[in-house]
């Protein structure tokens, strides 16, 4: 018994070959999606959580829809048009999300998925309906139906994997996202172009495709002739280098939402910021300028703090861990290093702490962000026990982090490095440590106890209206916050963004 004749069929190799490609697109654009948005709302689990979500969703939408039209029309009248159509789509995501992006920049959990939709659903949905009409189109005899639908199946999955590969792997370390964007979708236009005249579509099914291939073509040069957020598109981030219109010298690295660091070219002694103020008179007061301090840098970022420490107290160590090495070449190209004693790893910040000495260092500063937060495996009490086995009996750890009212991811971290460390203190504006605006939390933790009248001298005498807790004024602050375990660290859910 028959269900459609043999005539009908598309070759094997074609068929498996449409399968495939359909299936890579779909997850080219999962991965890519992730890092177009990034800019506009940073790398949280939320994000990540946002487009795998809306990618199944599309995934969904488009084999059901794909399975409906496969047995209400002829597949073969439809297969161009859909890669036609997905590839117009996919071109025109990079210029729709730029544009959105600008509206929905810091935007809660709404926002997000409104972002991931707009950057994944509908090209994800059109693709996803080209599977099931391939294989009802290879299903020419039911005695073959479990081989057909196993074997396209199988195929799909392997497309799948292949566009995973490719992209995080290959594509995103060679071209921006955008190009990534308008070669799949190029791909796809010219294969649905190409089928299509293989298939000999009719009259109307021409016409729509002649027009979407218009689309997609204007598509492609809005996203390669508009403007672009970056300045370079890093393995992690969307990076920007400004310069200080009020300060000649002065450079402003931004890594997709976050003014992450300020570097003067010519004096690495000053600090912008009120976390770099902050930590360096801390490292004032347990090294006065002249003496030596081996410091780890949890996070490089721009150098900033790394060549402040260089510069105030040569001879010492700067051992900075830095998980991207495209933010690494951007911080060495801000300021060339003279210093000797700077030593530049590229490494994940916790695989990196982990290979440290015991009693190795004076200071341990952490300044990793992705977007707004610190990643989770960074801020936990496992990474505060690894951080406290590489201090000297004496030393200090400092570690930045960024958070809104009520604070309870600030607040879960003091209470986390207070389960840790003997003595632990908090500084930051005024607003932050009332809860009433919040920002940068600077906090610092020893076993030993902290000089803290001595780092409030040094903030005064640098003109800094920055204030510290601790003690029982800081463990009424902490309250009954979550202290972070590598087992439980809900770090995206417990921040507050800023609105």
């Amino acid at each position: 018994m028959t269900t459609r004749s043999e005539s009908s069929r598309l070759p094997d190799w074609l068929a498996a070959a449409l399968v495939f490609l359909a299936s890579a697109a779909v997850l080219v654009l999962e991965i890519v999606g992730l890092r177009l948005i990034a800019p506009y709302i940073g790398i949280t689990l939320e994000t990540s959580s946002a487009i795998i979500g809306v990618a199944l969703a599309a995934i969904a939408a488009g084999a059901w829809t794909g399975g409906r039209l496969a047995d209400e029309t002829d597949p073969r009248r439809r297969l161009g048009l859909l890669l036609i159509t997905g590839g117009a789509l996919m071109m025109l995501v990079p210029p729709v999300v730029a544009r959105a992006g600008q509206e929905l920049t810091g935007a809660g959990a709404g926002g997000v998925l409104l972002l991931a939709a707009l950057a994944v659903f509908f090209p994800a949905a059109v693709l996803s309906a080209i599977p099931p009409m391939v294989v009802k189109l290879q299903l020419a005899s039911l005695s073959r139906t479990g081989t057909v639908v196993g074997r396209l199946s199988g195929v799909g999955t392997m497309g799948a994997i292949a566009g995973t590969f490719l992209t995080g792997f290959v594509l995103v370390t060679l071209v921006p996202s955008s190009i990534i964007l308008v070669g799949t979708g190029g791909v796809l236009l010219l294969t649905g172009a190409a089928l299509s005249l293989y298939l000999r579509a009719r009259g109307t099914d021409r016409r729509a495709a002649a027009a979407t291939l218009a689309v997609g073509v204007l598509a492609a040069g809005l996203t390669v002739f508009g403007s672009r957020l970056c300045d370079v598109e890093t393995s992690y981030h969307c990076a920007r280098v400004v310069s200080d219109p009020e300060r000649p010298t002065g450079q402003l690295l931004l890594l997709d939402t976050l003014r992450h660091s300020y570097v003067d070219a010519e004096d690495s002694s000053y600090l912008e910021f009120n976390y770099t103020t902050a930590i360096a008179s801390v490292a004032d007061v347990i090294a006065p300028t002249g003496e030596t301090l081996a410091t780890l840098h949890i996070g490089g970022g721009g150098l900033t703090l790394p060549r402040y420490l260089a510069a105030t107290r040569p001879g010492g160590r700067n051992v900075v861990l830095e998980v991207d090495p495209g933010v690494a070449a951007i911080a060495l190209g801000l300021q060339p290093p003279t210093d000797p004693d700077l030593d530049l790893r590229v490494v994940d910040g916790r695989v990196g702490l982990g290979q440290q000495d015991d009693d190795a260092f004076d200071l341990v500063v952490g300044d990793a962000f992705g977007g707004l937060s610190v990643p989770w495996h960074l801020t936990t009490q496992e990474t505060a026990q690894e951080v406290r086995r590489t201090l000297r009996p004496d030393g200090v750890y400092a570690l930045n982090v960024i958070d809104y009212p009520p604070a309870d991811f600030a607040r879960a971290e003091m209470a986390t490095l207070m389960s840790v460390f003997d003595h632990v203190a908090v500084i930051g504006t005024a607003g932050a440590l009332d809860l009433s605006t919040g920002g940068n939390y600077v906090i610092v933790a020893s076993d030993r106890e902290l000089p803290l009248p001595a780092v409030e001298q040094r903030l005064s005498e640098r003109g800094s209206l920055l204030r510290i807790r601790s003690g029982a004024d800081l463990r009424q602050l902490v309250g009954d916050s979550t202290v972070l375990t590598d087992d439980y660290a809900p770090v995206d859910q417990l921040l507050t963004p800023y609105r």
